[in-house]
């Protein structure tokens, strides 16, 4: 690979443009990755990179400059920086030393067709804050989901925000994104995937329902939750129990609450599942 050395000292530096274009989500088939921790998930995951740009300080870290060494042999344009242009490239207020451009992964359908006896799927319906999305990827991989789903008019999962809610987990869980609920409800029941819906008005407790089948749970938007046409859809409802002083969970916190009951259940594994069904 060719190694960049010139630093780059104009914020208008083609590079630092189009790295800040992809952060804004102008370019549809990329995504802007940042930070060490991220970086390195990135690179384990094996995702195509077209650009890489760091700090002139950031390779005197030992950790960051194995990094560095790593994204060498797998991108062409690793290139310094100065302190300013990252600054203007990077999505948080201050700088992790490190950004990247890369081809968007692979989601959708075929994504999660991959076979499992057992799949537990979680599916997120127009759910639209970035952070609570990326913590879902997150609780889902930790608690054993076996793929992720988001619908039409949701979050784009790949966003700097719901990356680093994420930490790494979007790069891993097989997702499908952009499905209509009709269509990924269709597609469990000709699976034999029983789905179950969260509501507030629903008889069963997340305790009473039966995780060791083949699951789908369905979680909708921070605001209101899903409507009663759409947990209709489902095969079956659930609500968390709540003190009366309390009217509602954070989403995330919520289907944490249920997969790890789901996990109880099952024989929780600290070993990775097999994605999907």
């Amino acid at each position: 690979m060719t190694r960049h050395t010139e630093v780059i000292k104009s914020r208008k530096n083609p590079l630092a443009q189009h790295a800040r274009a992809v952060r804004e989500g102008r370019e549809g088939g990329l995504i802007f990755v940042e930070g060490v921790r991220l970086a390195e998930e990135a690179v384990a995951a094996a995702l195509n990179f077209e650009t890489v740009l760091y700090a002139e300080s950031f390779e005197r870290d030992e950790r960051a400059a194995l990094l560095l060494k790593r994204l060498r042999r797998v991108c062409e344009r690793v290139t310094p920086v100065s302190e300013s242009v990252l600054e203007s490239v990077s999505d948080v207020k201050s700088s992790q030393g490190v950004v990247a451009v890369a081809r968007r992964p692979s989601t959708g359908r075929e994504v999660i067709e991959t076979p499992n006896t057992k799949p537990l799927v979680v599916i997120m319906h127009r759910v639209n804050n970035p952070s609570n999305a990326g913590a879902m990827l997150r609780v889902a991989e930790a608690a054993g989901a076996t793929a992720a789903v988001s619908t039409e008019g949701s979050t784009d999962l790949f966003s700097p925000k719901a990356l680093r809610g994420s930490m790494g987990s979007a790069f891993r869980l097989p997702l499908w994104t952009g499905a209509s609920l009709d269509d990924v409800i269709r597609w469990c029941k000709e699976r034999g995937i029983n789905t179950v819906a969260s509501s507030v008005r629903a008889a069963s407790t997340h305790t009473e329902i039966d995780w060791t089948i083949p699951r789908a749970v369905v979680v909708g938007p921070e605001a209101g939750g899903l409507s009663a046409e759409e947990t209709a859809l489902a095969d079956e409802r659930l609500r968390i129990p709540m003190r009366e002083t309390v009217e509602s969970l954070n989403v995330a916190a919520a289907l944490a609450v249920v997969l790890y009951e789901a996990a109880r259940q099952r024989g929780f594994s600290q070993k990775t599942p097999s994605p999907v069904v």
